[in-house]
């Protein structure tokens, strides 16, 4: 009976995952293959999933990781994709503080285990997070570096702004980490699926647990928007983002313009793009030590001084 291929994709909250799932896709459709997808998130909404074309079969894992608090219900979506189609690859995006390792571990269920062959673990890297990696907390700091030492390919994403020594110096690093993954300089996530399928799952050494809810403190905040808001004030309130919020996905609509844009925003880094349907103006916050309330008084004031 031929098996179905997993591919697990690992790397921390914006370093280019979802961009890395949309061009793998994009490659399986042109080759004609049957692929389903397992997206996991921290939060109590899904946006990522709106990338998804319709066709594709998808389960969503929300407020929770895989990793820990929601295996069962991992091992339990997986299972049904399996059941219900006939495919040729499943596609499983992990948060971006979710361990590799523990992934790995809950896609070997006895449910389904003979079913499925696990090809690699491909890990991204924004690069230039990983070169200020000493300023975030040590627990993360940790987290990135297991991400690494797990993957079977590892993609140095966002490496057009580094300089010749600055890549050569980013490869050395990983590479000391992990010697015996592919790694491949990459921007926007751009990689030739037949090096994925090439690929072979290594032998997986010890671990060390870095469980979001146990270890890195991470929290999630949702905010809805009931009206649009002011471009400039929005950016301005941006520039005051404190480090320890990591990243914010969501949907936006502003005074100037009846449009919705896609916003994604990471290491002060915010990219706007223009939405062909209107869809629910909502933000979500991934960081440590989310200050919920003041989050929630900011962006009302937000909205107050937009009308």
């Amino acid at each position: 009976m031929k098996k179905t291929e997993v591919y697990i994709l690992s790397g921390f909250l914006g370093s280019g995952k979802t961009t890395l799932l949309k061009r793998l896709l994009m490659q399986e459709k042109e080759n004609d293959r049957n692929i389903a997808v397992v997206m996991n998130e921290l939060g109590k909404i899904s946006i990522d999933s709106n990338e998804i074309e319709e066709d594709t079969p998808l389960k969503e894992l929300l407020n929770g990781c895989v990793c820990c608090t929601i295996q069962g219900q991992f091992e339990t979506q997986l299972h049904s994709l399996l059941q219900e189609n006939k495919l040729d690859a499943i596609y499983i995006e992990t948060t971006g503080v979710a361990h590799p390792i523990e992934v790995l571990d809950a896609c070997m269920s006895p449910l389904f285990a003979n079913e499925i062959v696990v090809k690699c673990i491909v890990t991204t890297i924004d690069s230039k997070r990983w070169q200020d990696r000493h300023t975030l907390s040590i627990q993360l700091q940790k987290l990135l570096q297991e991400q690494v030492r797990h993957a079977d390919v590892i993609l140095l994403n966002k490496t057009d702004q580094l300089s010749e020594s600055a890549k050569a110096s980013l490869l050395f690093e990983v590479q000391s980490i992990n010697s015996t993954a592919t790694c491949l300089l990459t921007t926007f996530s751009q990689v030739d699926l037949g090096l994925l399928q090439q690929a072979q799952l290594s032998k997986k050494q010890q671990h060390e647990q870095a469980h979001v809810n146990d270890h890195l403190h991470l929290k999630t905040f949702v905010y809805e928007f009931s009206k649009k808001i002011n471009l400039e004030k929005f950016e301005d309130w941006l520039r005051q983002m404190p480090d320890t919020i990591y990243r914010i996905k969501g949907y936006l609509r502003f005074t100037h313009s009846d449009d919705t844009y896609s916003f994604q925003y990471s290491y002060g880094m915010p990219l706007y793009m223009k939405e062909l349907m209107k869809l629910p103006t909502t933000l979500v916050f991934i960081g440590e030590n989310l200050d919920h309330e003041a989050l929630r008084a900011q962006l009302q004031q937000l909205e107050t001084d937009s009308m």
